[in-house]
This record gives structure tokens, C-alpha cells and sequence, in this order.
């Protein structure tokens, strides 16, 4: 395991994993902050608060920032250790699909919003698939290098 851990493809896919979390997060904040999103709330934030319950809003941010970065951290690593050096920009952008449908089909209705966000608005599909878009190029450009 420690070995996996020192492995040149796992730090260059957490670090990618990491920066693609962040600019994802970023423009999904300014869109909120903005009015833009059809989001109702972060979606880390709506699972963190399915998972601890009624905690004090400081626990529920800070438990949503690292299981959102550690969770796109480690798709990361794992994309860049099943690709090595064989990826390229599409590799990463379908990664980010793959994910998208996964929050879609299963993260989205277990909080109650329905698949692809029907519950209350179809738009957030459109929304947090532009997200994903974004963390998987991230990712896809990082393979490139």
C-alpha cells in the first residue's frame, strides 16, 4: 500500500484530482453567491448534512470541504494509475461524465432531489454536469502533461 501511496501517477492524479475539486468549487460558489445556480444549496454540504444530522453549520462545512477534496483527490489517483501515460483530455472529461451520472442517478435522489435533480429542478443536471466538466478537464489536462 505505501508504495501505491509514493507512486508517481497516484501524487501527480491527487494533485490534478485536487486542483480540478477546486475550480469546480470555485465557479459552483460564484454561481450560488450569484444567483446563477439552480443549486439550493452545495451538494457536499446537503450530503454532509444527510450523514451528521442536526450538528452546529461550522462541523457540516468543514466535513463537506474534505470529503469533497479527498473524494476528488482519489478519483484522481485512481484515473491516473489506470491510465498512466496513456490518457489524454477525453479520458479525463468522460471520468468527469462517469462521476456526474453517479451523483445524478444515485448521490441526488438519496438526498431527495430525485434523479438529475428533478425533485426541484431539472437544471440542476445542466448545472453540476458544466461542475464536472470542469474537474474532469482539469483531470484530462493533467494527463497531458
Amino acid at each position: 500500500m505505501s508504495s501505491l501511496l509514493t507512486n508517481t501517477y497516484t501524487k501527480k492524479g491527487l494533485w490534478y484530482g485536487l486542483l480540478g475539486t477546486l475550480f469546480m468549487s470555485i465557479i459552483m460558489l460564484i454561481g450560488m453567491g450569484s444567483g446563477i445556480s439552480p443549486i439550493p444549496e452545495p451538494i457536499p454540504a446537503a450530503i454532509a448534512k444527510g450523514l451528521l444530522g442536526n450538528v452546529p453549520q461550522p462541523v457540516i462545512m468543514g466535513f463537506a470541504i474534505i470529503t469533497h477534496f479527498g473524494y476528488g483527490a482519489f478519483w484522481g489517483a485512481v484515473l491516473f494509475n489506470w491510465m498512466k501515460t496513456q490518457g489524454n483530455m477525453w479520458y479525463g472529461i468522460g471520468w468527469g461524465v462517469m462521476l456526474w451520472l453517479i451523483m445524478e442517478l444515485v448521490v441526488l435522489p438519496l438526498l431527495g432531489w430525485g434523479a438529475f435533480g428533478s425533485a426541484i429542478t431539472s437544471k440542476i443536471a445542466v448545472a453540476t454536469l458544466v461542475l464536472h466538466l470542469i474537474y474532469g478537464g482539469t483531470l484530462g489536462w493533467g494527463l497531458q502533461k
